[in-house]
């Protein structure tokens, strides 16, 4: 017979219902609607980085890459 009792919370079910109870809780908070506020980069970031240098030309002419007009 089995010694078991139905009332009992085994360490499997006792996961489930917290894993369960969890996702619940952060669909909640994800899902809950606020003011959007928009991202400022600030000047540091916003700067250009970008620097056509030899390594880069070699880089190019090696992959064949199409000529800039």
């Amino acid at each position: 017979m089995h010694d078991k009792r139905p009332t009992e919370l085994s360490r499997r079910n006792f996961l489930r219902a917290f894993g369960g109870a969890s996702t619940t809780a952060v669909a909640a908070v994800a899902l809950t609607p606020g003011e959007a506020q928009a991202y400022n980069p600030g000047q540091e970031e916003a700067r250009a980085r970008y620097r056509e240098t030899d390594h880069v030309k070699a880089f190019y002419r090696v992959n064949g890459y199409p000529k800039k007009k």
